[in-house]
């Protein structure tokens, strides 16, 4: 706004357009410098984006310098060739994506994730890094979403080096260690919290079995709209298989409990429908906080955990008894799977200078309130 430059939509988008298009004051009026402008970007918006810009049989995929959101570069491989080394050796094209989980649908190939602050040109000569944009302070470490670990990627994508199925896996393990229960089987509220569920039953010795089946022409109730639709999402949602827990204690596994719609029906159908006793595991802490970097949570108010409800959870859902998992215990699954990954940041093309970019962090902010950049109102 203060380039003169008005917004006629409340798209993030719109400001992230128009920024591109305002010319830098370096830049030549008559040849637009698009690494100027995305550096230009990137210095009026410290957080938080993944952008691909695509220029003359160029494109730019950057991400914002504190890497709060993904990126991934595939390599395609060639079709028509038997031989594994030729398959290895030889590059079609590349690809790029928020989550590598989409690269084998194409015949593609995860090559590496684009790093926090890093602008890298992609042409017909390869993949070249242009340059790393530094953080507002150097001295802060980068933010990567812990929520994608939680939630929102699929299990087999990969992210700082790690397949997202693994972290989840020792988030149900580390769980079990901190909220262990006696029960007769453990399972899962399909389908993202099921890693947790088998990692929770595998590190207390509790049998694994399905208890509820998914109708998968339903979308995620947690990113609908309005309650409405959230709640009319979980009566389609699911299905009961009470032959395997009638009469039986179950812990029920579940990835996040955000405002608590979801999970209180599905108890009442558990039990209505046979099962003893529903203790509710969440592989994940509580979220009090908004997200101000792109999730639909709007407000405290409507988190349960802010809530006067959230002081006997159990009760208000119908539960016999609920335990998150901590913040500690889930920055700590996360981050054990974390190996070489430093080594694949300093050795690109030149970029061990940028020491700053290469020290890990995860955004915690809708668990604890700290986020990666100090709010502006």
């Amino acid at each position: 706004m203060r380039h003169g430059i008005g917004l006629s939509t409340s798209s993030d988008s719109e400001l992230i357009t128009q920024l591109l298009a305002f010319t830098p004051p370096k830049e030549e009026d008559h040849s637009a410098d698009w690494v100027a402008r995305i550096k230009n970007l990137m210095n009026e918006t410290p957080t938080s984006y993944s952008l691909l810009v695509m220029h003359n049989g160029v494109i730019y995929a950057v991400r914002d310098p504190y890497g709060n959101r993904p990126l991934c570069i595939g390599r395609l491989i060639p079709v028509t060739s038997e031989e594994p080394e030729k398959r290895r050796s030889e590059t079609e094209g590349w690809v790029v994506s928020s989550e590598s989980c989409s690269f084998l649908s194409i015949g593609a190939e995860y090559y590496r994730e684009v790093l926090p602050g890093e602008i890298v040109k992609i042409s017909c000569d390869g993949v070249q890094t242009l340059d790393i944009v530094p953080r507002y302070r150097e001295r802060d470490p980068s933010a990567f979403c812990i929520f994608e670990y939680v939630y929102f990627a699929r299990p087999d994508s990969i992210f700082e080096g790690q397949m997202v199925y693994s972290v989840r896996r020792r988030c149900g393990q580390q769980l079990a260690i901190e909220a262990p229960v006696e029960a007769d089987l453990v399972s899962t509220v399909p389908e993202s919290a099921t890693p947790a569920a088998l990692g929770y039953a595998e590190k207390c010795g509790i049998r694994y079995v399905e208890v509820l089946c998914k109708n998968r022409y339903v979308g995620r109730t947690f990113i609908q709209p309005n309650m409405r639709l959230r709640q009319l999402g979980v009566a389609k949602k699911f299905g009961v298989l009470s032959d395997n827990f009638e009469g039986k204690r179950i812990v029920l596994i579940d990835d996040s409990i955000v405002r608590g719609n979801t999970i209180s029906p599905i108890i009442k159908l558990l039990k209505d429908s046979g099962a003893k006793e529903v203790h509710i595991r969440v592989a994940s802490p509580p979220i009090r906080h908004p997200c101000y970097m792109g999730i639909n949570i709007p407000t405290k108010e409507e988190l349960i955990a802010n809530r006067p409800e959230f002081d006997d959870l159990a009760g208000y859902i119908g539960a016999n008894s609920v335990v998150y998992l901590s913040v500690d215990g889930l920055t700590s699954a996360v981050r054990e799977g974390i190996k070489h990954f430093k080594d694949q940041q300093n050795g690109l093309n030149g970029t061990s200078s940028h020491s700053s970019s290469s020290s890990h962090g995860h955004c915690t902010a809708c668990l604890t309130g700290e986020y990666p950049v100090e709010l502006e109102w």
